[in-house]
């Protein structure tokens, strides 16, 4: 019999044990709720608890991949510790059983915590830990008797466990995909509008010229939230309460929404995170009834000062009520989204859209929950990392056409791009070459002052490297500041330019 098992070995038996244990998890999350496996739910926390200084420093490295460079990194330490918990056990299988039950008993933690599990899923955790100890012990125990550590527990051996929990793991996303909100969504069909939103005009963008097509498609819609797996919420099940500082608390299933007369709007939407120039921007068509209308029914008493939304997953949003109930703003309770019901990823069964605000203080998805509150009462998710209260979309304007860099021809150059002011509405686009003179663009149709507008010019560029720059107007006569800020804590300034050589 080995007294001391061989590095490799016992490594191993370290990865292949914690391996199994994050893979019976995840798979037992397919039915329980995805945020009850414990490595979706230790990543939420990691996620929830980070510094605002650490979440940026994710945002501005990773981009739109920080989650998954969350997940990668987590699987990193994973891994070490897996590895270090065998190699402090190559004599006795105690230390590692400590260190694998201390991992369990985080994931027990972390899925305790979350507030849209119910009480089976402490199931999947708890499957983490005996899976994670009994697998460990178990090959740890083969690992020492001689002859399987001669012959049988063999470097393929230790493969083949680790795929095998790879395949668990997979298992698990292909379960859960196959029987949770897809299902429900695809059994919803159509959702007709009784106030549809009036025809796009002919020349409501200049795609042909460079610029987006008005409507963005909803796979290409931009996608911005903290979940780190999308919350799973049927319709069938789905319900809001509307409560706090009102005469009638008031509880809606999707039925009573989807039974109501619905109107359909055209939006963009914006994120805070945008860069000057950036890509976090898209327009779609959403159809479901106005918020205003369901906070009337509640009856709003005097001194509200916020309208309080939580998502399923627990991510809170702080909305000023009076753009929430200003009948001019279109605030809307939406069930669709460019002609079908609203994407798992874009919050189905519901979400907020408030028109004007940028999305972290107005664009709450998966939303089971209304309060009608004060600023003082309710501290929304962004506004303890830095962010500011109330968030109203800036006047920006982006270049799509040339590509920074492009080589172009000399002579007639068309620039062309996008601007936006929402609910004040783009007045004029201006481009200048270099240090010349600014010029007048074309715009697009307005379609209404929720949306944006593309524009196009054509300059004369002569031989050379060249720089161009854009600038929007609204409608209040506001003319886009050059002066740059950063995204942080009220969204980002500046007039967008690239660079292009002319030859």
């Amino acid at each position: 019999m080995r007294t001391e098992l061989p590095r490799f070995h016992a490594a191993a038996i370290g990865v292949v044990a914690v391996g199994a244990a994050a893979a019976a998890g995840h798979l037992l999350s397919a039915f329980l709720g995805r945020n009850s496996s414990p490595v979706v739910a230790v990543g939420n926390t990691v996620a929830e608890f980070s510094p605002s200084w650490l979440t940026e420093f994710g945002k501005d490295t990773f981009y739109l991949y920080d989650k998954l460079a969350l997940f990668v990194g987590m699987g990193v330490v994973m891994l070490v510790l897996a590895a270090v918990a065998g190699l402090v056990s190559r004599r006795s299988r105690t230390p590692g059983l400590v260190l694998i039950g201390v991992f369990g008993v985080l994931g027990v933690v972390a899925v305790l915590r979350r507030p849209d599990l119910g009480q089976l899923a402490i199931v999947a955790p708890l499957a983490t830990l005996l899976v994670g100890c009994g697998v460990f012990s178990w090959l740890h125990g083969r690992a020492f008797q001689e002859e399987t550590v001669e012959g049988g527990l063999s470097r393929r051996g230790f493969l083949i466990a680790g795929a095998g929990a790879g395949v668990a793991a997979v298992a698990g996303e292909v379960i859960g995909v196959s029987r949770d909100a897809e299902v429900s969504r695809a059994a919803v069909g159509g959702l007709v509008p009784a106030r549809p939103a009036p025809p796009l005009p002919a020349d409501a963008d200049f795609s042909k010229l460079g610029t987006p097509t008005f409507l963005t498609p909803n796979a290409d819609f931009y996608k911005i939230d903290t979940t780190l797996a999308l919350p799973q919420v049927r319709a069938e099940d789905w319900r809001l309460r509307v409560h706090g500082l009102v005469e009638r608390e008031l509880t809606f299933s999707y039925a009573d929404i989807r039974d109501r007369p619905l109107v359909e709007r055209a939006v963009t939407l914006c994120c805070v995170s945008n860069e000057v120039g950036g890509e976090l921007i898209s327009t779609a068509t959403f159809v479901g009834v106005d918020l205003r209308d369901l906070l009337t029914e509640a009856g709003v008493r005097p001194g509200a000062e916020q309208l309080f939304s939580t998502s399923a997953d627990g991510w809170t949003c702080g909305t000023p009520i009076s753009a929430v109930l200003d009948p001019g703003r279109g605030a809307m309770l939406a069930l669709g989204m460019n002609g079908e019901p609203l994407p798992v990823k874009h919050g189905f069964p519901a979400r907020l859209v408030v028109p004007g605000l940028y999305g972290y203080v107005s664009a709450t998805k998966w939303v089971t929950e209304l309060e009608v509150t004060t600023w003082s009462a309710r501290r929304a998710y962004w506004l303890d990392r830095g962010w500011s209260r109330e968030g109203p979309v800036k006047t920006q304007s982006r270049i799509d056409v040339p590509k920074p860099f492009a080589a172009q021809a000399a002579g007639k150059t068309i620039v062309a791009g996008i601007a936006w002011a929402q609910h004040t509405g783009v007045d004029r686009v201006e481009v200048r070459l270099d240090q010349g003179p600014w010029q007048p663009a074309t715009l697009t149709a307005e379609v209404n002052a929720d949306t944006w507008r593309m524009w196009w010019v054509q300059l004369d560029v002569p031989p050379g490297p060249h720089q161009v720059y854009c600038r929007a107007v609204d409608r209040s006569g506001y003319v886009q500041t050059e002066d740059v800020a950063d995204t942080v804590p009220d969204g980002a300034t500046g007039w967008h330019s690239i660079s292009f050589t002319a030859s």
